[in-house]
């Protein structure tokens, strides 16, 4: 049995970009300002000229795509901390340098799928209230902060790299997410009971996957092809985890394991072992934690997994 807690192997796997590139948070505090627009003024100009992002000064205004001025045009640009994204920098590193959740730096910036940052681009670091303060204090990483706030950013007009079946990639690369997954598809990671179910439990705390109860050192397999996101403990209750993003907008996440047997970037096959079961994290016995999610909405695995 792996103890509660126990070290997961590393397989010398890279540390993930948000600890290999970490940030400096050196953006200034910008009060509020209005700008009158001059004869060839462009959002984009404007923003760089005062420091601020175009995505918030186009909301302040009420401005939408393609963002037409014209000179005399008077503009409110917002006050506040906006951080210009450098190569290879990611959300979580830059949420953590400035002490305020990714979650309110996504809503600050009103951030869409697939989140990721464009080198060059300003984000608008949103204040930091007493209780955010308190929470990031501590930072702590969960599940929605990896997958909108993990990936490095890429130069403006770069696709990122697709990965192969052997492939390796560094903490700085934007894995590619393979088109091959599909409601339906997914097969059950290993046989076992499940303990405990998704949705809101008797003292209404909400559970977003299932635990799956399995002897230590049971083989965990990827419920369908695709890219291994993350490898790593990073998230404390959840000790050994691993996440493999599909096509559609699908990612699945195994927890709990007491050994990792990819790292991140691998592209990995509907069956592949991926993991040992464990009792990692906060598990109380040897299980495997399980979810799936369409984008960062949880869904209930059972309604998407063959029938047993």
């Amino acid at each position: 049995m792996v103890p509660r807690g126990a070290p997961v192997e590393q397989l010398s796997a890279p540390r993930p970009a948000w600890e290999a590139r970490p940030v400096s948070p050196t953006a200034p505090i910008l009060p509020p300002r209005d700008v009158i627009v001059r004869a060839g003024d462009t959002l984009s100009a404007i923003a760089e000229r005062t420091g601020a992002s175009i995505q918030a000064i186009a909301r302040r205004n009420m401005l939408a795509p393609p963002y037409a001025l014209r000179a005399g045009q008077r503009l409110i640009v917002p006050g506040g901390r906006y951080h210009r994204v450098e190569a290879g920098q990611t959300g979580i590193a830059i949420a953590r340098a400035y002490k305020v959740p990714w979650s309110e730096v996504v809503a600050a910036n009103d951030l869409r799928e697939p989140f990721v940052l464009v080198t060059g681009q300003r984000v608008l670091i949103p204040a930091a209230s007493p209780s955010a303060a308190a929470r990031a204090a501590a930072f702590t990483l969960d599940i929605d902060s990896i997958l909108t706030g993990g990936e490095p950013a890429v130069a403006s007009g770069r696709a990122p790299v697709r990965p192969t079946r052997t492939t390796r990639l560094p903490a700085t690369t934007v894995p590619v997410t393979p088109p091959t997954a599909a409601p339906g598809r997914f097969a059950w990671p290993l046989t076992g009971q499940i303990v405990r179910r998704f949705g809101v439990g008797r003292s209404g705390e909400r559970f977003d996957g299932i635990e799956i109860a399995a002897p230590a050192g049971t083989e965990v397999k990827a419920a369908a092809a695709g890219t291994v996101a993350y490898a790593g403990d990073g998230i404390a209750a959840l000790g050994g985890l691993v996440i493999v993003k599909h096509g559609d907008n699908w990612t699945s996440i195994y927890g709990h394991a007491g050994k990792l047997l990819v790292r991140r970037g691998e592209a990995v096959t509907r069956g592949q072992p991926i993991a040992l079961s464990g009792a990692t994290g906060f598990a109380d016995q040897p299980e495997l934690h399980f979810e799936l999610r369409r984008g960062r909405t949880p869904i209930d695995p059972v309604t998407q997994l063959p029938r047993r």
